[in-house]
């Protein structure tokens, strides 16, 4: 794999430091989202049994956050996993993750733009989901273009609103406390499928939901992203990515158990299809319901916002890394001389994500829904590589008990992985899908870009060894 490009290209300048770096990273991992729209999936799933399975998923993300600071470390770089795959494993390898990365992020960007209308409901709006979703992601592009320690400032405020809306939730939770945490955790419960009535928690649905949480958990490793805008990103990345993973869960984690601890009847919140607005609705009135429904619409739109940021770094690398045909390539690499961002390829990346606005949800989730298992797995099999090749070896953090928790995570993803393969209804019909891709994408590499000798995986001067 060559380092080297037979043309210069414009670099970002390092306008971020540390603090910066960390809000846009929390920002796209949004945990308000999360927690409003992925956590009561987990509920649904598991019951009260949600908390073991949150508390699990922690375990495992941070061994995942362990991979993605050791691997961004030693290349932070805009092209973020696919750059760390190709570089420690080989370049098939870095194009399939690409592939997978393109994939969720466009994805995901789309699914939280359509999730907006149902929050700005709450003021009367009877608004279309498609077109709502699609303007959302034209004034998020719009800030995204713009100085990214410009877009570091907006998002921070963005997630302050966000945080204390979570803050509400919880304090709403512990101060009508009907269940100690203790019994829940000790006798987790959920509602039968047969009766009105609860029955306990299975452990095996109680880990197959860890799926569920680590999904809800994920985004703290965007931070390899914003590498080439980061002060001394070699040294400070591994910071970011550990705080990033420290916020989310607390933020996540902390009002599950206000929730499910200070609802007045399980029942009625297990069965309820909306089920934060019946925890709030119950707790505080639809005064607090409207408040917090507005700080998630809020927290929806800082989410695009950062995760437009990624999607336009992504497709600029790839246009730098000479990935596609000359003239595309050409207009991905394009910096903007003044914002010192990568405008063409952000406003490429949110065309995209504006026309998979009108998929179907149900269809969006299936394209996107177990991408993430397979670029997990392939991280794991990178960093056991880069250890022993060489290839990392120019990265100032290293994982404790190597090589330990990369194989831990390798096991507890193929446990994901097992789970999701026994679900006939979402798992398997996800998993084929996202084999076609991949198998697509290999098609691809195989007779276009394995033949290709200008095809690289760039890292900046200043991040060579």
């Amino acid at each position: 794999m060559s380092d080297q490009s037979n043309k210069a290209v414009a670099a970002f300048n390092p306008a971020l430091k540390t603090l910066g770096a960390m809000m846009l990273v929390v920002s796209a991992a949004s945990p308000a989202s999360s927690v409003f729209v992925i956590m009561p999936m987990a509920i649904t799933q598991a019951g009260s049994g949600a908390i073991a399975s949150f508390a699990l998923a922690a375990v495992l993300a941070l061994l995942i956050a362990f991979i993605y600071a050791e691997l961004s470390s030693a290349f932070p770089t805009t092209g973020g996993e696919y750059t760390m795959t190709g570089r420690t494993l080989n370049r098939f390898w870095g194009f399939i993750m690409l592939v997978l990365i393109v994939l969720s992020l466009i994805l995901v960007i789309s699914v939280m733009a359509l999730g907006m209308s149902t929050y700005l409901a709450v003021l009367g709006l009877q608004l279309d989901e498609q077109w709502t979703a699609v303007l959302v992601v034209v004034a998020a592009t719009c800030v995204a273009v713009l100085h990214v320690k410009l877009n570091a400032f907006v998002t921070g405020m963005f997630l302050s609103i966000e945080i204390l809306a979570l803050l509400l939730l919880s304090v709403l939770g512990f101060l009508h406390v009907e269940r100690p945490l203790l019994q829940m955790v000790a006798e987790p419960v959920m509602i039968s499928t047969t009766h009105n009535s609860l029955t306990p928690a299975s452990l095996g649905l109680i880990l197959g939901t860890m799926s569920v949480a680590l999904f809800s958990y994920s985004g703290y490793g965007s931070a390899t992203y914003f590498g080439e805008e980061t002060h001394d990103a070699k040294r400070s990345i591994g910071r970011v990515i550990m705080l990033a993973l420290a916020i989310c869960v607390v933020t996540q984690f902390i009002p599950l158990i206000a929730v499910l601890a200070g609802s007045p009847d399980l029942i009625q919140l297990f069965s309820s299809p909306q089920k934060i607005a019946y925890f709030l609705e119950a707790r505080a009135g639809h005064t607090a319901t409207l408040i917090i429904s507005l700080a998630v619409a809020s927290a929806i739109f800082n989410a695009v916002i950062a995760l437009v940021l990624q999607a336009g770094r992504l497709l600029y690398s790839t246009g730098r890394d000479r990935t596609w045909f000359a003239p595309l390539n050409t207009m991905l690499e394009t910096i903007h001389p003044k914002t010192n961002s990568p405008w063409v390829a952000t406003v490429i990346a949110a065309v995209i994500c504006a026309a998979t606005c009108f998929v179907s949800l149900n269809r969006l989730l299936l394209l996107s829904g177990t991408a993430l298992i397979f670029v997990y797995m392939l991280l794991c099999v990178a960093v056991i590589a880069g250890r022993y090749n060489g290839s990392t070896n120019n990265g100032h953090y290293r994982m404790p008990w190597f090589p330990i928790p990369a194989v831990l995570c390798l096991l507890g993803i193929g446990y994901v992985f097992y789970q999701n393969a026994l679900d006939q209804d979402f798992g398997q019909p996800s998993l084929i899908i996202t084999g076609q891709i991949m198998g697509a994408a290999s098609l691809y590499y195989l007779f276009f870009l394995a033949r290709r000798k200008d095809w690289h995986f760039h890292v900046p001067p200043d991040h060579q060894s």
